[in-house]
C-alpha cells in the first residue's frame, strides 16, 4: 500500500485493515482470531490457541511516532511493523504456543 493510499484512509480504517489481514494469516496457522472493534473503542484482535484456550490475548494495531504502523500486545509491547504481517504472526504463534507433554 503506498503511502499517499495510507494517508487518506481514517485510522480505525487502517487499524481493521491491518488487523484483519493478521487474523487472517493467524487463522492459516490454526490460531482463532477476531475483530472486535466496539463502537467509541480502539479496534483489537482476539487471538486464541484453541489446543489451550487459556492461551489468549488481544492485539492492536496502532500509529508509532516513527510514523509507521505496528501491530501491539495488549501491555502495549511492540510485536512487529504492521506491514510484517508473516513475523507479526510467527511470534504470536511463539507466544501462544501450548507446551505439550507427552506421557510415553
Amino acid at each position: 500500500m503506498s503511502v499517499e493510499a495510507n494517508q487518506t484512509r481514517e485510522p480505525e480504517q487502517m487499524q481493521a485493515m491491518y488487523l484483519e489481514k493478521l487474523a487472517d494469516e493467524l487463522s492459516h496457522r490454526g490460531l482463532e482470531a477476531w475483530l472486535m472493534a466496539p463502537p467509541g473503542r480502539v479496534p483489537s484482535l482476539y487471538v486464541v490457541n484453541p489446543a489451550a484456550r487459556a492461551l489468549e490475548e488481544n492485539v492492536y494495531a496502532g500509529c508509532g511516532k516513527d510514523g509507521l504502523w505496528w501491530f501491539w500486545w495488549s501491555w502495549a509491547e511492540r510485536i512487529a511493523v504492521a506491514d510484517d504481517v508473516d513475523g507479526a504472526a510467527s511470534t504470536i504463534v511463539r507466544v501462544l504456543a501450548s507446551l505439550r507433554r507427552d506421557n510415553a
